[in-house]
């Protein structure tokens, strides 16, 4: 493959090129630092959107909606839906597509279901490697949908610039994000689905919940939508603009996206060291056996693999 006709094709907004590309870090592919040194510099004006919330809430038909005011702005618009949990289904989250049908033929929108089958690091590093090949093909928004609400979805939808947490009417669903520590990053609140009952007190409950905790620069509101008939997700796109701005005007936006690319590069790193390590562990049987007799402990035969690849 020529990676240097690709990384000219994501470039020029061409969507097979950008599907062959996002396709090369699903399967962690060998071309892979060769296309992300290549479309590296032309990234950093996409603005991102970190969309997650229990299965069922609704995020898919809010995605949608973002898309749909996104474009009514003369934007182009990408979604990426993740699932960072299973290997097995490839990402063919088919039900998110045929829901954003109406954009399916509009060449300024692209929608994508993405899974981790090969990239090392997992999902934690293939999103954001995804994210910066749409960034490149000129997409101004990139929509990060996840499947749910476990820690690793956590860490996919907290690398957005907005992470926007979607809840239904009533809190079966909170506990297990609060848990997972969603509520923490979450910088926009959508009760969707408003028209049900119980929809007001969800809406009060996190207000309160919000009022409690500790004092934060920006206060994440909390907006109740009803995605059917487009109910509140004007102010809902409002509100993710404005909180973009807000980071702006006080120079968070730029130390975000700066402390996102610092852990990226300390992971990618730590995944390096890990498989020299595991070699390094299947090669010296002497090592091996003097921890399995329990000569040595684990943090010394650490320290003694750390000394011989001289980063002790």
């Amino acid at each position: 493959m020529d990676v240097s006709l690709l990384v000219q094709g994501v470039i020029e907004g061409d969507r097979r090129a950008v599907a062959r590309a996002i396709s090369l870090v699903e399967d962690g592919a060998a071309e892979l630092e060769s296309l992300s040194a290549g479309v590296f510099e032309h990234t950093g004006g996409a603005a991102t959107i970190g969309l997650t919330g229990a299965p069922g809430v609704g995020k898919s038909t809010l995605a949608g909606e973002l898309v749909r005011l996104g474009r009514a702005a003369e934007l182009k618009m990408a979604v990426l839906a993740v699932d960072p949990t299973s290997p097995f289904t490839g990402g063919a989250l088919l039900g998110d597509r045929v829901r954003m049908q109406e954009h399916a033929t509009d060449s300024g929108v692209f929608i994508r279901s993405m899974a981790t089958r090969g990239h090392l690091g997992g999902m934690a590093l293939a999103a954001p490697e995804a994210v910066r090949i749409l960034d490149a093909a000129g997409y101004a928004r990139v929509v990060i949908e996840t499947v749910g609400v476990g820690q690793s979805e956590v860490e996919v939808a907290a690398q957005a610039d907005t992470t926007v947490v979607v809840l239904a009417p009533g809190w079966g669903d909170a506990v297990q994000m609060a848990k997972a520590g969603i509520l923490e990053v979450a910088d926009v609140f959508v009760v969707n689905k408003a028209d049900r009952e119980g929809a007001t007190q969800t809406v009060g409950d996190l207000k309160q919940m919000l009022q409690m905790g500790p004092p934060r620069g920006w206060s994440p509101p909390v907006i109740a939508t009803t995605a059917i008939d487009r109910g509140g997700v004007q102010e809902l796109w409002e509100a993710i603009e404005e909180h973009r701005e807000d980071l702006d005007a006080d120079g968070g936006l730029a130390a975000r996206r700066r402390a996102r690319l610092l852990r990226e590069v300390e992971t990618l790193a730590a995944e390096r060291f890990r498989g020299l390590a595991a070699a390094a562990l299947a090669l010296d049987r002497a090592l091996v056996a003097d921890l399995q007799a329990r000569r040595i402990d684990p943090y010394r035969a650490a320290a003694i693999l750390a000394e011989r690849a001289g980063i002790a």
